[in-house]
């Protein structure tokens, strides 16, 4: 993404008037001979006014549709997005930017300029804090108070699963073999490593369930193996799988595995990592051992570092933290606080039957939809009446020619209470579903940034 000179005073502009209106404590007050600007999580950052202030924690998709809508359902609320990147980068769609079917300005978009557009404030900064019981959230810049919050954490790696406190061997896992999970120069890294690769091993470890898609690991392994063929690459894709078969989709995927790239993907099930060596290039796991030549290392999910900080995350049957947020299933609002939301792949269990929604953008921007409605009712003293959203996702698995399949999800509560879940998969590979799969995320776009 570019900005000429004109653009950039103007966003430059733009931001500094931000600041200066919010900042209500000078930050030499606190730290003497810091520039004003810089800020300080011990000064006010905006002060409350009478009208109710909505903080969106979080610009992914769905913090970035909730942030729009609220403007535009409940026009008297005050509504201000929090995000520390300054550049809204979109994984789905990302494994078609690795092997350069799409370019960058296509999945990229620059925060500030669309929240001026739709009359919210964007503020570029990192969560440091969220206290709940003061209403209150603290910034590198600064704390501000909300009446409502919606947190849209993402994910996090897991890594302490796999490395318990070794920090310098997560570190050196993330930095040499990055998953690419989420939205920032990780993506840029696999990139470059593809680019490069000269042939050899190429290792992907699938997270367990529930996990993050898209980017589908299913769809990034098609695309590498058909960047490899059509190359002349002589690289071998192994996927080591931590659950017993692949799924959703899974005929689909296998018919493309066997069908397309029979000579480049090898697929292995029950795959339960044991080890991994960054440094020696070593992986051990239940279903045997290997070293590789790159690897994308995608270690469990888990709700993004903002839901821990607000202690959103529930417990299990033993006590211990389950990894996602505790949300009521219904109104998506924290348990025992009607005041906080927790939207997209951060939610946790919400039905007995699938337990968790599919962590998927298309997801996390209806529930942005729906928490936005949802808060608007509350602002105008109405009840809120219970909206669900619905899943789509399309997978390239072919580059020349290009095909994809899909798979559907749709809910409905039963006259028990229970969200029931219904599955459609199109395993039948096609053209058409490339060209749906294109349009999706155009209209995906335009609904956020449009």
């Amino acid at each position: 993404m570019t900005l000429d000179r004109r653009h950039f005073l103007t966003a430059a502009g733009a931001g500094v008037a931000t600041l200066a209106a919010g900042c209500a404590t000078p930050n030499a007050a606190n730290r003497p001979g810091l520039p004003f600007f810089i800020g300080s999580p011990a000064q006010t950052l905006l002060p409350k006014g009478k009208a109710p202030r909505v903080v969106v924690c979080g610009g992914g998709w769905g913090g970035l549709t909730t942030a729009k809508y609220l403007r535009q359902l409940a026009p008297g609320a005050e509504v201000v997005l929090l995000e520390r990147n300054p550049v809204f980068f979109s994984c789905p769609i990302s494994n078609k930017w690795l092997v350069d079917m799409v370019d960058t300005s296509f999945i990229t978009h620059d925060y500030l300029r669309v929240s001026e557009r739709h009359g919210y404030r964007f503020i570029q900064a990192e969560v440091l804090e969220v206290d709940r019981g003061a209403k209150r959230v603290v910034t590198s810049l600064g704390a501000l108070d909300y009446d409502y919050l919606v947190l849209a954490p993402g994910i996090r790696y897991n890594y302490e699963a796999w490395f318990g406190n070794d920090r310098r061997v997560a570190d050196a896992t993330r930095a040499r073999f990055p998953a690419a999970y989420v939205s920032n120069a990780e993506h840029f890294t696999l990139k470059q490593a593809l680019h490069n690769f000269k042939g050899g091993d190429w290792v992907m470890t699938l997270p367990p369930p529930p996990q993050r898609c898209p980017p589908s690991p299913y769809e990034r392994a098609c695309m590498v193996a058909w960047y490899f063929k059509k190359n002349n690459i002589k690289g071998k894709v192994t996927i080591l799988d931590h659950k017993d078969g692949v799924r959703p989709i899974g005929p689909g995927f296998r018919a493309a595995f066997n069908e397309l790239y029979k000579d480049y993907i090898t697929y292995v099930p029950n795959a339960h990592v044991q080890s991994i060596d960054p440094f020696k290039k070593e992986i051990k796991t239940d279903a045997g051992d290997m070293k590789f030549d790159h690897a994308v290392l995608m270690a469990p999910h888990q709700a993004g570092d903002l839901a821990w900080k607000a202690d959103t995350i529930g417990r299990t049957s033993e006590g211990k933290p389950n990894g996602w947020a505790d949300v009521d299933p219904l109104m998506l609002h924290l348990k025992g606080d009607p005041s906080v939301y927790v939207i997209g792949d951060a939610v946790g269990v919400v039905s007995p039957q699938f337990a968790f929604y599919p962590k998927s953008a298309h997801v996390a921007n209806k529930h942005g939809h729906i928490v936005a409605g949802y808060i608007a009712e509350r602002v105008a003293g109405r009840d809120p009446k219970l909206t669900l959203p619905d899943n789509l996702c399309y997978m390239m698995v072919n580059g020349e020619p290009r095909e994809a399949i899909s798979v559907q999800f749709d809910y409905k509560v039963n006259d028990k209470g229970v969200i029931e879940q219904t599955q459609i998969d199109v395993n039948q590979r096609s053209g058409d579903l490339v060209k749906e799969n294109f349009r999706w995320a155009g209209l995906k776009f335009e609904d956020m940034f449009g």
